[in-house]
């Protein structure tokens, strides 16, 4: 089964948002992991709301209750790490899709919020809609 892509109608701007995030703790994402990933599914990444270098060992002690409170396995291809981060607005959507913004031709044109993200490869039967049906979703966790 072929998911489909969520077609990006505009992007938040710089104020937008500013103001969007003015209460959000973290972002939660689950996408479906690429196929020859079969002993970690999904493809999750976790947006924290600050744009200030996380020490290492508070890193690891955030992912872990992570991973727990979450329910989720072991990690795999873990990258956490102060990122750019778009957001887009689409009608099929309630809430502005969070995009790591990689490309530098993204990063000129798009605008963005630099955020700590933590992206990385696991299992977890609490997020079956990206494991088995193939679907991307997204939590937004407020203050």
């Amino acid at each position: 089964m072929q998911a489909k892509a969520i077609k990006t109608d505009k992007y938040l701007s710089n104020t937008e948002i500013i103001k969007h995030l003015e209460n959000v703790s973290y972002i939660i994402m689950a996408a479906p992991a690429p196929e020859h990933f079969k002993n970690t599914p999904i493809h999750f990444t976790i947006f924290l709301h600050t744009n200030e270098e996380i020490p290492k060992d508070i890193q690891e002690a955030v992912l872990h209750k992570f991973l727990q409170e979450q329910n989720i396995g072991e990690p795999a291809e873990l990258m956490s790490q102060l990122m750019p981060v778009g957001f887009a607005l689409s009608e099929a959507q309630e809430t502005p899709m969070p995009m790591l913004l990689v490309k530098p031709e993204d990063q000129k044109s798009i605008p963005y919020a630099v955020m700590h993200v933590m992206d990385f490869l696991a299992d977890s039967d609490a997020f079956n809609e990206a494991k088995k049906d193939n679907l991307t979703g997204w939590s937004y966790v407020n203050e």
